[in-house]
């Protein structure tokens, strides 16, 4: 059973599209946390966690950054951002790595922007235009309260939850690929 599971989500991964496609209309209780979330402004509760997670992840998203300084900053926002959201930050990572390959100007054919490619509706929809999808920092806190709100909408679910976010409840595909990288690439054990 394990087997034939890890061969489906290999053939799967291997069939996938490299960007997400439409995203779902917005929620008006979605809205209102996006809205709070938004307007409020670290993670570590213990400093060597923060230095052993730090390192680790650094190490892994070398490929990806090769700036040391731009990596130890991205994955501190991250982990800021992921923690507020009550998400786990390596998740986040594995987000990332399938919609923009920590591309932070990457913008799909559908017009979301950013690393957690982000669909700009939702800048008018909380009446904040001047905000920048492609700042990681705005970026994240949208991508992750987005993802969060998906996540308890449908009880923990994971594989619901990555559709929602990808406009593709219904389909296994794209949650596929983000658990893979996860599980593959970011998955830290807690």
């Amino acid at each position: 059973m394990a087997l034939r599971l890890c061969l489906t989500l290999l053939l799967t991964l291997l069939c996938l599209p490299g960007h997400a496609s439409l995203r779902q209309a917005p929620e008006p209780e979605l809205r209102t946390l996006l809205q709070r979330t938004v307007a409020e402004a670290d993670s570590f509760q213990d400093r060597f966690d923060a230095e052993v997670w730090l390192l680790d992840m650094s190490t892994r998203l070398t490929r990806y950054i090769p700036a040391a300084e731009e990596r130890l900053s991205l994955l501190r926002l991250v982990h800021r951002e992921a923690s507020k959201a009550g998400l786990r930050p390596d998740l986040v990572l594995a987000l990332i790595h399938t919609e923009s390959h920590f591309d932070r100007f990457a913008i799909s054919s559908a017009g979301a922007q950013g690393m957690m490619q982000v669909m700009p509706f939702w800048k008018a929809e909380l009446g904040r235009p001047q905000d920048n999808l492609t700042d990681n920092a705005t970026n994240l806190r949208y991508g992750c309260t987005i993802l969060s709100f998906y996540l308890r909408k449908e009880n923990g679910n994971l594989s619901r939850a990555l559709a929602r976010y990808n406009g593709s409840l219904g389909k296994q595909a794209y949650p596929a690929k983000v658990i893979g990288f996860w599980h593959d690439f970011w998955y830290v054990k807690p």
